[in-house]
């Protein structure tokens, strides 16, 4: 049997404000916009803290937030001040550490998942102590969208348009009226560490060796909706960000040639410029829905995480043009980039790559020790 790849060191959370990551370039800085939504002015003072305090790059993550790679240790406070002026974190980092809240993008101000918002908000430092990694989505727009994004207590809409809450793991939900929504995810809270959930780390692991309450799992969710790609979009226009990195000159400049007026952040390493003229195509951004990058996740790799010990990113960008398929080139068996199965997963180890298919970067590789430059489309 092949064997896995070597296990990497996981730190049981993610990179935050207060809570930053050291890399191989310096502390990892994550950044979660309220509502997944700067205005202008925001998105540009991030650009400009991006370019003084790291190395002049924004990440855009799989959680839909921005993150500022590079960052000195000695420089960390002077940036946290200056993202709270921005308006931007939270000043009780036990709040802003457990805020990984997913929206659906069509949110509108007032409405049911703008309200949920503010509730969840006001109700995080009520809940039970949990992983930080752990997190939240609010699905209660059309529904469905953010079905294949990381939450683990899931507000949804079932098929005759009622709210219900979905643990991560099960196919069916609890319905709740929005007045009881949050009193039911404090429930379901406690009895994920009443019963051993912390040590699992995420609800849908919990759930392979504890069964949820049959009374919690009533009614399924609304079927996933299609999924949004770059092009034109009401009151603006979606683009794509390759792996998530976004140069901050070309972001400020589009910014100013389009007079948007906000930007929102969205699964799929996508971000939605609202207001303003439509942009002018440019190399620095995905502008149609069938760019094949748009299918391929690799994580920034050698040698700016400690963790790997391969390149990833110009062998994902080689590589997503010859097949149809999803594609995650992951440094190390984190799998950061994209912490789910898929249906081809190279698997950095050793100066080498494992490859999995149908899996996850920690999953059994069906081979192992490929050279980055004897991996062909025959392997995908």
């Amino acid at each position: 049997m092949n064997a896995p790849a070597t296990s990497p060191s996981v730190k049981g959370w993610c990179p935050g404000a207060h809570r930053p990551m050291l890399s191989g370039d310096g502390l990892v800085v994550r950044v979660r916009p309220f509502r997944a939504e700067l205005s202008a002015d925001q998105a540009r003072g991030l650009c400009d803290l991006a370019e003084r305090f790291g190395n002049g790059t924004l990440d855009l993550t799989s959680r839909a937030n921005l993150q500022i790679r590079g960052v000195a240790e000695a420089d960390h406070p002077a940036l946290l001040a200056e993202l709270e002026a921005l308006g931007l974190i939270d000043q009780d980092p036990a709040v802003e550490g457990h805020r990984n809240i997913l929206l659906d993008p069509n949110w509108a101000t007032g409405d049911l998942t703008d309200r949920l918002y503010d509730a969840l908000l006001s109700a995080l430092p009520s809940l039970p102590d949990m992983p930080e990694k752990m997190g939240f989505a609010l699905d209660t727009c059309r529904g469905g969208y953010l079905r294949d994004g990381s939450a683990d207590f899931r507000f949804e809409i079932s098929d005759d348009g009622g709210l219900i809450l979905r643990a991560d793991g099960c196919d069916a939900g609890r319905p709740v009226t929005e007045a009881a929504a949050i009193d039911a995810l404090k429930d379901m809270a406690e009895w994920f560490v009443s019963t051993g959930g912390r040590d699992a780390g995420r609800m849908a692991r919990h759930l392979k060796t504890v069964s949820l309450p049959a009374e919690w799992q009533t009614t399924p969710p609304r079927s996933a909706a299609t999924d949004v790609s770059p092009g034109a979009a009401p009151n603006g226009t979606v683009l794509g960000a390759a792996f998530g990195k976004i140069d901050t000159t070309a972001l400020r400049d589009l910014l100013n040639d389009t007079g948007a007026e906000q930007m929102r952040l969205m699964l799929g390493r996508m971000f939605w410029l609202r207001g303003g003229r439509a942009p002018a195509p440019s190399q620095h951004f995905v502008f149609e829905g069938g760019d094949p990058i748009l299918k391929a996740h690799a994580c920034p790799g050698a040698p700016f995480c400690p963790q790997a010990t391969v390149e990833t990113r110009s062998l994902a960008t080689w590589l997503a043009a010859q097949t149809d398929h999803v594609l995650h080139v992951s440094g190390c068996s984190k799998g950061c980039a994209l912490p789910r199965a898929c249906a081809v997963t190279l698997v950095g180890r050793d100066g080498a790559f494992d490859l999995v298919k149908n899996g996850a970067p920690w999953d059994i590789p069906s081979q192992t020790g490929l050279a980055p430059d004897t991996i062909s489309l025959k392997d995908l």
